[in-house]
């Protein structure tokens, strides 16, 4: 019987689980923040450990368990300077004597990658197709049958991120400022940011997101009022959402024509908090990019994420 580590290693929080040869998921653990350009080496390290002993915890075992192969996917690595980091942090999980593991590890069994290529596999099970994730930032990957990857976005939200929750929300409350000063239309997104932030006026922003020292996740985090905005029929919050919905569609796009044949049937899987929304952001995706590409398959995640990177490290396993 084999085992496999599969990490799925964000911003937020890091998840592992323990799979077998049959693909069975026997544990799952979670634990902080692990990524190392935000928060240290240190303290990626110590999230690694403690996913990995609340996975393992849940298994009942008699004898030393014997991990085969280990798949980290985490955010901000896609660099050889990434990659190189973070197989030092393996070396260490070697010397850390927290669990009853022994790691047979060879380094054809030790996978690191992007969170979003684990997002990729396990939205759609496996190593083929496409995934536009939408969260606070995006980024659009998709890997052909050749083994080809394509990567589109994920330059972070002063570069890029378009269609994300935070240019959303950025768009929101700038068009909301634009139709206060009689620039643009009028639209309801003034009073539901008032409402919303408990401000008596609309000018009360520039205390709320420059004197508060607001981050990008907490302004990202004032997209769904666009979106539920845009869902009462507010047309220029509607805008907004046709705005990220051609971004996105743009990026898939090129992936697609990028790696894919215009008449391949590709799979391709949504995931973020921005899908979640009121307004039919999917639902307007999907037909979009489907007019473009008929054969295209819109879904949502069939497995989460640290499962995709579960599957990757079982690959390794099996060559």
């Amino acid at each position: 019987m084999s085992y496999v580590l599969g990490i799925d290693g964000g911003g937020s929080k890091t998840i592992c689980v323990l799979i077998d040869d049959s693909h069975q998921v026997l544990g799952r653990g979670e634990s902080g923040s692990s990524n190392y350009q935000s928060i240290g080496i240190e303290a990626t390290l110590k999230s690694i450990k403690s996913a990995i002993k609340n996975a393992v915890d849940e298994v009942k075992i008699i004898n030393t368990l014997k991990i085969d192969a280990i798949c980290l996917g985490l955010a901000g690595v896609g660099r050889v300077a990434d990659i190189k980091v973070v197989k030092g942090l393996v070396k260490e999980l070697y010397n850390q004597n927290f669990l009853p593991i022994v790691w047979a590890l060879q380094p054809a069994n030790i996978v690191i990658c992007n969170d979003a290529f684990i997002a990729l596999v396990g939205g759609i099970g496996q190593p083929v197709g496409i995934v536009v994730a939408a969260g606070t930032g995006s980024i659009v990957l998709g890997r052909n049958h050749q083994g080809d990857i394509k990567r589109v976005g994920g330059w972070g939200y002063i570069l890029g991120d378009e269609g994300s929750a935070y240019k959303i929300a950025i768009a929101g409350m700038n068009a909301a400022l634009k139709s206060y000063d009689g620039r643009e239309m009028s639209t309801s997104l003034i009073e539901y940011f008032k409402h919303h932030l408990d401000l008596e006026n609309i000018e009360d922003l520039i205390e709320v997101i420059y004197r508060r020292g607001w981050g990008v996740k907490k302004i990202a985090s004032l997209a769904p009022i666009v979106d539920f905005a845009a869902a009462s029929g507010d047309i220029v919050a509607n805008i907004i959402i046709d705005d990220a919905v051609k971004e996105l569609v743009k990026a898939t796009s090129t992936v697609i024509d990028a790696i894919f044949s215009s008449d391949s049937i590709v799979e391709v899987v949504t995931t973020g908090s921005v899908w979640r929304g009121r307004c039919k952001i999917h639902d307007r995706f999907a037909e979009s990019i489907v007019h473009k590409f008929p054969k295209v398959q819109v879904i949502f995640p069939r497995y989460e994420p640290a499962y995709g990177a579960g599957l990757l490290a079982l690959q390794t396993t099996q060559i």
